[in-house]
């Protein structure tokens, strides 16, 4: 039996979902820019797609444009965001634990000339406002902040942020990746201040290959795709409308049932505290207070990839940290400067609205089983 409790990586597709993606393949697969009336059903259908996830984003429609994935969205914001702010300055913030897709096109600026300031977590993975506001200068022309890291699950603090920003009157447009927020936490683009913001649907029981960017009304990027004028001429190229689709009905099931879910992973999420640490000798949990479907923990001594390995035979899904590292050490734990036995033996445990109390127990006593059977590594 499998016992997936690696939610923070992907999340299974929703039937909802899936069956809104069968019917815009086989039904509404008509081209939305085509001028007869077959085009024209599937442009009333992706507009209201487009509407069903700006509802749940708590954003207007036309503040919505979809892309394939979360990675995209976090490289054009801030690609599109230095081209703006070119004749302002160079000089970027960000933190040391953003998920890759937001530090490698911030390295690859880096290496064409421009500066950036990463701003370093505490044990926790928190980035208090001091820092940020410390960081801002007259040149700063992006931030970019997570909403919730994705190894740790601490809530980051992108309202303050924004408050920051405006109070030092420089000209940064403020980015957020809220992949791993989205109907996780609650927000609105407009609450948190920000400018730009990227989500994913797989994260949120759709299908991989579709993603959205948030961009603020009256703010003009400069396009990501050239070429028909799709998506507003954002981004040109006919609109993946069975993956839009299965993001929208994934969107607005996940908006309508929110609080519920929330209130599930949170009740598993300690649930999971409770047993493990009562079970599991020297285990520890890093991040005590966070998001509801995240709980990174570490079993200090044992290597956290071995262990993977080990609960993976036995039908028990979770990670040792982003699913993009594929082994690599994490930068997130490294940043947080954990003991080297607390680093190698970290773990991410992640939920979902469709995890249950038995996911965590057998979780408790094939953690229990290796903890029993490993012997502990010297370090």
């Amino acid at each position: 039996m499998l016992h997936y409790l690696d939610n923070a990586a992907t999340t299974q597709v929703r039937p909802e979902a899936a069956q809104a993606a069968l019917e815009a393949m086989t039904q509404g697969w008509g081209n939305p820019s085509s001028v007869y009336a077959f085009g024209g059903e599937a442009a009333r259908q992706l507009k209201q797609d487009r509407a069903d996830v700006a509802g749940a984003l708590g954003c207007r429609p036309e503040e919505v444009t979809f892309t394939s994935c979360g990675t995209e969205s976090n490289n054009w914001a801030i690609s599109a965001a230095v081209e703006l702010g070119r004749r302002k300055g160079q000089h970027i913030v960000t933190t040391a634990i953003e998920h890759a897709a937001v530090l490698e096109p911030c390295r690859e600026l880096e290496r064409r000339g421009w500066e950036v300031t990463y701003l370093q977590p505490d044990s926790q993975g928190w980035i208090s406002p001091d820092q940020l506001a410390r960081a801002l200068r007259p040149d700063t022309v992006l931030v970019s902040m997570m909403l919730v890291n994705n190894e740790l699950g601490t809530i980051l603090p992108v309202r303050e942020a924004a408050r920051a920003i405006r109070a030092a009157g420089c000209p940064a447009l403020l980015h957020c990746d809220a992949v791993q927020g989205f109907l996780k936490v609650p927000f609105t683009p407009g609450e948190l201040g920000v400018d730009l913001l990227s989500v994913s649907g797989h994260k949120i029981h759709a299908p991989k290959g579709v993603g959205a960017l948030y961009i603020r009304k009256g703010l003009r990027l400069p396009p990501l795709i050239r070429g028909g004028g799709q998506e507003g001429n954002l981004r040109s190229g006919t609109e993946a409308t069975a993956q839009i689709a299965a993001f929208a009905a994934a969107a607005r099931l996940g908006a309508e049932t929110m609080e519920r879910d929330v209130a599930h992973m949170a009740q598993l999420r300690a649930y999971a505290v409770e047993q493990l640490t009562g079970a599991v000798p020297g285990l520890k949990v890093l991040v005590p207070q966070g998001a509801p479907h995240i709980l990174p923990v570490t079993l200090p001594g044992y290597k956290s990839e071995v262990v993977v390995r080990l609960l993976g035979d036995r039908g028990i899904c979770l990670s040792s940290g982003s699913a993009c590292h594929r082994g690599k050490p994490s930068h997130v734990f490294a940043a947080l400067k954990l003991p080297k036995g607390e680093r190698d033996g970290a773990l991410r445990i992640s939920f979902s609205y469709d995890t249950t109390r038995e996911d965590v127990d057998a979780l408790v006593r094939g953690l229990r089983e290796a903890a029993d059977q490993l012997f502990p590594t010297m370090s």
